[in-house]
Order: C-alpha cells, then sequence, then structure tokens
C-alpha cells in the first residue's frame, strides 16, 4: 500500500512538474502577440522607419553604376516607401536615392508664397531643410521619381504646380504616392482578442485623406498616382490593423512596422502602376 502511495505520488509530481512546463512555455500565439508589442513600440518603430532613408539622404547617384536611377522624396511616408521598396527587393535594376523633406514644410515648388500654410514654430526649420530647388539637379539625373508624403491640402492642390516647376522631361517617369492611416492603435487591447476577431478589426480613417487622394488623382492622373489606400483598404473608408497572417501593419497608425512595410509594398509592386517597375 504504501510502495502504491509513494507511486502515485511520484507520478503526480511527475505529471504537474510537465504541466508546469507547459504553461511556462510561451505557445505561437504568445509569440505573435509578443512581436506585435514589440512592433508598436514607438522608438523602436521610428528607428526603423528612418533609418535606412537617411543613410541614401542627398547621396548622389554612382555614375559607374550602370542601372537607373531612381530618387525618392519626402517625408516619414517616403521613409515607409524605401522600406517597403527594401523588403520586397523591389526596384532592384534601379540605383536608390533619397531626399528628405519634412512633413512640416511640405512639398511645394513654386512663386506663390506658402508661408501661410506654415506654422510660425516651423519657419526656421523649414527654411534650413532641404528643399525641391536644392533637390532639382538631382531630380535631372533620375529616370524615376517617387514622391510620397502625408499630403497636406494645400499641398496637394498645389501638385500640378510643383510637377511643372521640377523640369520633369518626357523621358522621366513620375509617381505620387497618396496619403495613408490606419487610425487609432491600441495594442494592448488587441492582446485580448482572438485571431479572428483581429482579422476582421478595421479602423474608420480621415474624411481628409480620403479628399486630399481625390485632389491628387485628379491632377497627376491615375498612371502617375499611387493609391496605397486603396490597395492596403479597398473603396471604403476603413483600413484593416492586420495582415493576413496576423502582424500588425502600423505602429501607430500612420507608420510601418517591418511585417507592414513586407506586407504593403508586396502589394503596391504586384499591382499598377507600380508593377511595371519591375519589369
Amino acid at each position: 500500500m504504501k510502495m502504491s502511495f509513494m507511486k502515485y505520488l511520484s507520478l503526480f509530481l511527475t505529471t504537474l512538474v510537465a504541466a508546469s512546463s507547459f504553461l511556462m512555455t510561451p505557445s505561437f500565439a504568445d509569440a505573435k502577440r509578443d512581436a506585435m508589442v514589440k512592433a508598436a513600440d514607438n522608438e523602436a518603430g521610428g528607428t526603423y522607419v528612418r533609418t535606412r532613408y537617411l543613410e541614401l539622404a542627398k547621396k548622389p547617384f554612382d555614375q559607374q553604376d550602370t542601372r537607373k536611377k531612381a530618387l525618392i522624396i519626402g517625408d516619414s511616408h517616403a521613409q515607409d516607401f524605401l522600406n517597403m521598396v527594401l523588403e520586397n527587393q523591389a526596384l532592384a535594376n534601379y540605383q536608390v536615392r533619397t531626399r528628405y523633406i519634412p512633413n512640416i514644410c511640405q512639398i511645394y515648388l513654386g512663386d506663390e508664397d506658402v508661408s501661410g500654410f506654415i506654422e510660425p514654430k516651423n519657419k526656421q526649420i523649414c527654411a534650413e531643410a532641404d528643399h525641391l530647388n536644392a533637390a532639382k539637379a538631382q531630380i535631372a539625373e533620375a529616370d524615376l521619381i517617387i514622391i510620397a508624403s502625408s499630403w497636406k491640402p494645400w499641398a496637394a492642390e498645389r501638385i500640378s504646380t510643383t510637377l511643372k516647376n521640377l523640369g520633369v522631361q518626357p523621358n522621366q517617369t513620375v509617381k505620387i504616392l497618396g496619403r495613408k492611416s490606419f487610425g487609432k492603435i491600441n495594442v494592448r487591447s488587441y492582446l485580448r482578442q482572438t485571431d479572428e476577431e483581429l482579422l476582421k478589426l478595421r479602423n474608420p480613417v480621415d474624411a481628409q485623406q480620403m479628399e486630399v487622394n481625390k485632389t491628387l488623382r485628379a491632377q497627376v492622373g491615375s498612371t502617375n498616382f499611387v493609391d496605397i489606400h486603396q490597395l492596403a483598404c479597398g473603396e471604403t473608408d476603413t483600413c484593416p490593423l492586420f495582415t493576413p497572417d496576423l502582424e500588425l501593419i502600423s505602429f501607430d497608425g500612420g507608420h510601418l512596422t517591418q511585417a507592414g512595410a513586407r506586407y504593403l509594398g508586396n502589394l503596391l509592386f504586384t499591382n499598377p502602376p507600380l508593377a511595371e517597375l519591375n519589369k
């Protein structure tokens, strides 16, 4: 009887240890949610967004490189675009360079005094920042010019003027990327939801985004306008927060995680009008 009890106790303890080990071992779902939290860390995400873009900023084209030349111009949304390029090994037949123009300054080139659109506290920053006029020499070298921004209405309304004053030639290709947004991100609330619930999550986006994109499309035409919102979100004013693989697309609603850059970049470069650039 004593021996039987000891065997029972030993078996019970062994089972308890095994169960404890199982409970303490992170599941696949837990690992995914840990990755979600990490991806949503604003500082880590911000570092990912800007690092590679700034390494190429104002760097001259290599004249010994026989590939075509691509120049990406814009703010942190242009940085997102470069990450989409790199995560998908896109534009492999181009040498890529960048020019950073802060969002607070916007993208405009023309004779009109637009200083009234810039907040007084930002005027000095914008006076010292890189701008399109300073980039004209490098723009003239480029075969492909990509302009991406979190466009404000006043700059979007003047995009035709900007392009005219850039002096773009018929043998150059220009693509204008529209605005994107995934609404308010609340990672802590997602941790309590099932996979099925996460895949169904959609956030409403600012109505101004839809209007700005309409303005850009009307001015530059569908061939030259890249509607990221439409590709990512469809013909609606709401956007998904997760990829089909349950990876968070944006860490702050406006900028992409690495998974988001990989996912959206794949959409961009397998659909018109950018798919042709990879041929």
